[in-house]
């Protein structure tokens, strides 16, 4: 397909955009009211929506809440604001090891949710601006797929030439375990509390479940994560499994692994979860982490004629469905949950359906970060994985944190972990440590381009700094170690 006109500009460029809807393009050359209608204005479906604007394609956008979907609301942003507070808490609890002479009072939580709320607010007030800004007519209510070109919002019908289905995730819970957002709660609930809990237990040991059993610990909560699997953040190399757990032990965290939940009862205090053995837990509060799942029920997809598997919605590595039109993106896709996942898979749809040659997004190569204390951090294949597929053509090698000066003044623990074919590229990159996040940028690289150690090695890494660590240990694989490794 030629994806560009003879001036460069796609082939979309120059067509207007609508507004607001009663002027978005009704009786237009196409007879239909938008070039892309995207149902869910989380991650994926306002990147969606903005790439598609940018390709002068004529957009709308249906959210029944607000725009910025769960990442924004009470997913990543606030998450990882309280997870802020929390290293700030911890700063100020253990100042005297840097010299500094801080007293730590406790937790305001009014003052937590103040600085929470301020930044999901800001971001909220900036992404509105810019669809607005984009030209993406932004339709409020609850959108339901009538057929591959039309979706009933509300009651008032809007076509398209395509339609992408972006609906998102919501927590999930387990048989017999009935959240009441009050002691038995989701994260959502979780993000909304008035006080710190004196005690937690955290059904689910997955990057939800380590993020606030980390926070409520730094905030002085007792924790207690309950695992049905042998090992928490189980997706991860089990190296750091394995890290994480012992500093989890260390910080007074207790974990129970390999435990199933047999059932919860609410008393007038708090909860008692009965596990897997006769063992009883009790505390004021029970998060429960076990997961989200694709919000698709009651939108009309199935009835539609969209192939669905288990609620996910099918679709091709270029977000295609089986309907001609149709598309999906995000959490509603089988495959990681992730917020910069389905970004990404938005704005590939955007410029699939512009007529471009956008290039599939591949799951192994998606970033992963966990960010409780300590971080972990990966991308591409773990151990196991390469074991798998090329049995004893595997090397790996440790680069123990311990021989880097950034994260010796930072007082943190950890490692750089590299897999590789042996005598071929790094297939996979695991770290743990306190801002190890900051480094999977890096590391994508490296694995995305199928880069062997003896390409890193020399590139210069600055001095001193954590992003060391990657230059250090892919030395050490390319056969020339500096510093101690194992």
């Amino acid at each position: 397909m030629n994806t560009r006109r003879c001036d460069g500009a796609p082939p979309y460029a120059g067509r207007t955009r609508g507004a607001v809807a009663d002027q978005a393009g009704r009786g237009s050359e196409s007879g239909r009211d938008f070039d892309v209608l995207v149902l869910g204005a989380g991650s994926g479906g306002y990147a969606c929506a903005l790439r598609a604007a940018q390709l002068g394609l004529r957009v709308a956008l249906v959210e029944k809440d607000k725009v910025g979907g769960t990442c924004l609301h009470v997913g990543c942003i606030p998450t990882k604001a309280l997870l802020h507070a929390a290293e700030v808490a911890d700063a100020a609890r253990e100042s005297e090891q840097f010299g500094v002479r801080a007293t730590f009072e406790g937790i305001d939580m009014a003052g937590v949710n103040g600085y929470k709320d301020a930044v999901v607010d800001r971001l909220h007030t900036g992404l509105s601006g810019l669809l607005k800004g984009r030209g993406v007519t932004t339709i409020t209510g609850t959108g339901r797929l009538t057929s591959p070109r039309t979706v009933d919002v509300d009651g008032t019908s809007y076509s398209a030439e395509h339609v992408v289905l972006a609906s998102g995730s919501y927590a999930k819970t387990l048989p017999g375990v009935e959240l009441d957002g009050r002691r038995v709660v989701s994260s959502t609930e979780a993000l909304r509390l008035e006080e710190v809990p004196g005690s937690v237990v955290v059904l689910g040991g997955g990057v939800i479940g380590v993020e606030f059993a980390s926070v409520w610990r730094s905030f002085g909560a007792e924790v207690t994560v309950v695992e049905a699997l042998p090992r928490l953040v189980a997706a991860e190399d089990e190296t750091s499994s394995k890290a994480l757990e012992r500093a989890f032990r260390k910080r007074g965290i207790t974990m129970r692994t390999s435990t199933a939940v047999e059932s919860v009862e609410t008393t007038a205090d708090g909860v008692r979860v009965h596990v897997a053995g006769g063992d009883v837990l009790e505390a004021d509060l029970l998060l429960v982490a076990v997961g989200r799942g694709p919000a698709t029920a009651g939108l009309g997809y199935d009835d539609a004629g969209v192939a669905m598997e288990r609620g996910f919605v099918l679709a091709d590595d270029r977000g295609r469905t089986n309907l001609d039109g149709v598309h999906a993106v995000g959490d509603i896709v089988p495959g990681l949950q992730l917020a910069h996942r389905g970004f990404a898979q938005g704005v590939l749809v955007a410029e699939d359906i512009a007529g471009l040659d956008p290039q599939p997004v591949e799951e192994t190569l998606v970033p992963r970060v966990t960010y409780s204390d300590p971080e972990v951090a990966s991308v591409g294949l773990t151990e196991a994985q390469a074991r798998e597929q090329h049995g004893d053509a595997v090397e790996t090698l440790t680069y123990d944190l311990g021989g880097n000066g950034k994260s010796q003044i930072l007082k943190t623990q950890g490692f750089v972990k590299l897999v590789r074919r042996t005598g071929g590229p790094v297939l996979g990159v695991h770290m743990v440590g306190s801002r190890v996040g900051e480094l999977i940028g890096e590391a994508q690289l490296i694995t995305g381009w199928d880069a062997w150690p003896e390409d890193v090695a020399p590139l210069v890494h600055a001095h001193p700094t954590q992003n060391e660590a990657l230059g250090e240990a892919h030395l050490a694989l390319a056969g020339k170690p500096l510093h101690a490794h194992s």
